[in-house]
């Protein structure tokens, strides 16, 4: 599977919302990976794309900021 896609120009996590193993994975080869605020945290793995400070939710998916 392709971890990102590409939406106007963008780096879209192409799990969605909901590829809590694939977010993981993901994020633990990430050099950019930096935890998000506490409040912002949404899944139980400490690292994780889903918990990043550099991720910006869509409609279906989020966007990486640091990609």
């Amino acid at each position: 599977m392709t971890d990102w896609i590409k939406e106007n120009g963008k780096a879209v996590f192409a799990g969605g919302k909901g590829s809590f193993e694939d977010a993981a994975r993901v994020a633990s080869q990430c050099s950019c990976f930096s935890e998000d605020c506490e409040d912002e945290l949404v899944c139980d793995d400490a690292i994780s794309c889903y918990n990043c400070r550099y991720r910006r939710w869509t409609a279906t998916s989020f966007e990486c900021m640091k990609r």
